[in-house]
């Protein structure tokens, strides 16, 4: 390669940019030859414009050799006609050539900006402007050129955090689904049967089971409901339930009033916790283990207590009454106390 050493090493962009140079660089050099010849013939030749000569001097230097010797007015008139014709004909020339050299210049920079705002790559147009010229030479640089023409979408990157109504109104229904699958499940926790031990305290306890039936029992039966069932079962043996109302009748669970308005199943779902153990257990078992570790919460639940209201106003400063409270969904108890029925 002209104007390189031998042990040049690029890459093949390099390559192609070097060889386009020294075209453009020879081509010049002829240009410059050529002219420099043409303005050497010119100089002896009559009628023809002459570099850094103003037209009235082109026009003086022709005329002169032109009218060597005796010549007739017509004839001094008519050359210098002629040679004024000629050399604004050449002028005219010159000029379209000049004008028609300015507009393809103009044309090659535009497709150059339309390649350049076109490409993908910053080095795409060097690829692309030495490919068509070196057509042919370098095999590689052509296949880069190429590759570089079938750029896309890179299939790897990572894009899920972009806008995409397609994937949200996917994921929409997908909520929708999920949410319809969730109520039915509730649902279908709310009429499992369940059955509840209590015992009913006038100041000693009167163990009972509530045992689950259709009518009543049901994990999303509240709390007034069952009630209403306790009393159906009470009345018959408790001369003071059978002449009262449910609203005078309390549910105590773990040291805790529950209010009529709440069910079973918030209980349960909830993991609600009283003073003194769960109250989404509704069985009586105890925490029976081996050796004592205080660090383990207690496993063990206790029958819940239907309390007539009067008895309840008239004792509550006696144990163990004075440790009940009004159930606070808000309230947490981290730990569970000692207690019996």
């Amino acid at each position: 390669m002209s104007g390189m050493g031998d042990g040049y090493v690029g890459t093949a962009q390099d390559a192609v940019r070097i060889r386009r140079l020294e075209k453009q660089r020879e081509a010049e050099r002829q240009k410059i030859q050529e002219l420099k010849t043409k303005s050497a013939s010119e100089k002896g030749q009559p009628g023809l414009l002459q570099f850094g000569s103003s037209t009235s001097e082109i026009l003086e230097t022709a005329f002169k050799k032109e009218t060597v010797g005796l010549v007739t007015r017509e004839q001094y008139v008519e050359k210098r006609v002629n040679i004024r014709n000629k050399i604004e004909e050449e002028e005219k020339e010159k000029l379209q050539k000049l004008q028609q050299e300015e507009e393809e210049l103009q044309l090659q920079k535009r497709k150059k900006r339309k390649i350049k705002g076109s490409s993908r790559l910053s080095f795409a147009e060097d690829i692309e402007d030495g490919s068509e010229e070196e057509d042919g030479e370098n095999k590689s640089s052509e296949a880069t050129r190429v590759w570089c023409g079938r750029l896309g979408k890179d299939p790897t990157v990572e894009t899920s955090f972009l806008p995409d109504s397609e994937r949200e109104a996917e994921e929409q229904a997908e909520r929708e689904r999920l949410r319809k699958q969730w109520l039915v499940e509730q649902d279908k926790i709310r009429n499992e049967p369940l059955q509840i031990t209590y015992s009913y305290w006038d100041g000693t306890g009167h163990r009972k089971v509530l045992q689950a039936s259709k009518a009543y029992s049901k994990k999303g039966d509240k709390i007034g409901d069952f009630l209403r069932a306790v009393q159906q079962q009470l009345a018959p043996e408790f001369r003071e339930v059978r002449t009262t109302s449910v609203e005078n009748l309390l549910y105590v669970k773990e040291d805790l009033i529950i209010p009529h308005q709440h069910s079973f199943y918030e209980l349960i779902v909830n993991k609600a916790r009283g003073k003194s153990g769960p109250l989404f257990h509704f069985d009586v078992h105890e925490d029976v283990r081996t050796i004592a570790d205080a660090t383990i919460e207690k496993d063990e639940s206790h029958a819940g207590k239907v309390v007539e209201r009067h008895w309840y106003e008239k004792n509550k400063h006696i144990f163990p009454a004075s440790r009940w409270e009004i159930y606070d969904p808000t309230k947490k108890w981290e730990r569970y106390t000692i207690h019996g029925d």
